[in-house]
């Protein structure tokens, strides 16, 4: 296969702006969403006064890190996205953007970043962002190509930021920033294995080696789904075990993690795309809750 794409017609080329081309090319909901639980843990870690300043240090530094990473991403799965319908027409793969022009925006912007969050918030923060990127981009983008267990190793850097976020406000690793770790880890086997099923040939189609692909009548992606779901309820309760969180954050992450418990179950019953996408659904409404609890109860030191 070419190393870039096709070119495309004119009319196509240019029926998206460029700002709508470049969100599309980092991800601009993935990359809100890191903001987003990086936002939380810098809040929750943070004592006292909240340091506006350097929170909107973390926030820019993470913003940058986060775009080149998932421009890099996509610049390594090119030819594959090419392949999916569902990523068919993101820049690469619809010939919008051209190789090297993300190679050097994604570089640029992860290099920055980098340097931005050691330079502006600490040392330890960018480490952090240095992990997060290394095993995002070199470790979990072409395992996605050899192993099932991508999934698994890909939730690390999906739930390094809120320690991140924890670091910046802190500038330690306390055995309480790992409870934000822990749940982001778990939430995401669910949200991804739902995804997984529901474009399982797709994942074929494209060289992907998706639990689903591999697991066709679906137990083990059922047993997985559950399990770590189940997971999540232990871990979003570990907040109140460390005293970050009240008893207002406790009866509301039970509550919305049985529900989502729920999901998981009913989808691991009758394994089909509609409970798929229930599943999927039911992820992406408990983790705001989950945060938003938490961020409104919790405990001031």
């Amino acid at each position: 296969m070419k190393a870039t794409a096709e070119p495309i017609t004119a009319p196509a080329a240019t029926e998206k702006s460029w700002l709508v081309v470049f969100s599309e090319l980092v991800k601009a909901r993935l990359t809100f969403l890191v903001l987003i639980t990086t936002l939380v843990g810098f809040y929750v870690g943070a004592s006292g006064a909240l340091d506006w300043t350097l929170m909107v240090h973390t926030l820019a530094g993470t913003a940058l890190l986060a775009c080149g990473a998932a421009a890099l991403n996509q610049l390594i799965e090119r030819e594959h996205d090419a392949k999916m319908r569902r990523t068919e027409c993101r820049p690469l793969p619809s010939g919008r953007l051209t190789p090297n022009t993300v190679l050097i925006f994604g570089g640029a912007c992860s290099i920055a970043g980098l340097v931005y969050l050691a330079a502006a918030v600490n040392p330890l923060t960018g480490l952090l962002g240095a992990i997060t990127l290394v095993t995002y981009v070199f470790v979990y983008t072409p395992l996605k190509r050899v192993t099932w267990l991508n999934t698994a190793i890909g939730a690390v850097p999906g739930a390094l930021p809120p320690l991140m976020g924890w670091t910046a406000a802190t500038n330690e690793l306390s055995p309480a920033a790992w409870c934000l770790f822990g749940i982001l880890f778990f939430w995401q086997i669910p949200h991804f294995l739902a995804i997984a099923w529901m474009y399982r040939d797709e994942y074929a189609k494209a060289g992907f080696v998706m639990l689903p692909a591999v697991d066709p009548e679906g137990s083990r992606t059922a047993h997985y789904a559950v399990s770590h779901t189940l997971g999540l309820l232990f871990a979003s309760l570990s907040p109140v075990l460390f005293g970050l969180t009240g008893s207002i954050y406790m009866y509301g992450a039970l509550i919305i993690g049985l529900a989502f418990l729920a999901a998981a179950f009913a989808f691991g019953r009758r394994l089909d795309v509609a409970r798929a996408r229930q599943l999927f659904f039911a992820s992406i409404i408990y983790l705001p809750l989950l945060l938003g609890l938490m961020v409104l109860d919790k405990i001031r030191y």
